[in-house]
């Protein structure tokens, strides 16, 4: 973007965080964090009728009040450097915490490019364990999201 390219780091990142308040102030997002996870959370919850949980919730992220069907949220957003569609850590599988993996694969501009809801018990079958990251590696390939189990939204 030329408007930026004139900037100093130092102006850039205070861009950045003057952003992140105002995304913050819009409720679009709810943490200091890259925005990705928070954004697709919100957007999630709206487009599904569920209920975000308050803060930071062990094992999910969202429920349906209606049916107590819990729902953990992750997010990828893919850009022209880094096309990995690799989820974040899957942690605590074991405890079965959630039903189901709600996954929201963005385009680099942040327009939705597919949802995906994955029952949890499809997720070991998938995903690699990673002890030094304490959780479950996950990344949505070709012969997972054609498992019949797996859904489109």
């Amino acid at each position: 973007m030329p408007e930026l390219r004139g900037k100093r780091d130092e102006e850039l990142l205070q861009l950045y965080g003057k952003l992140m308040e105002e995304l913050r102030q819009r409720e679009l997002i709810r943490s200091s964090n890259n925005p990705v996870s928070d954004y697709a959370e919100k957007l999630v919850c709206e487009k599904f009728n569920l209920t975000l949980e308050k803060g930071s919730n062990k094992g999910y992220d969202a429920i349906d009040e209606r049916t107590k069907t819990k729902y953990q949220i992750k997010a990828r957003r893919l850009t022209s450097h880094n096309r990995s569609r690799q989820l974040g850590v899957i942690r605590n599988l074991e405890q079965r915490l959630f039903d189901y993996l709600i996954t929201v694969i963005f385009n680099e501009d942040f327009s939705v490019r597919e949802i995906w809801k994955i029952p949890h018990e499809k997720i070991k079958e998938y995903s690699r364990l990673s002890e030094h990251q304490n959780g479950y590696i996950l990344v949505l390939t070709d012969t997972m999201l054609k498992d019949k189990a797996v859904s489109r939204l």
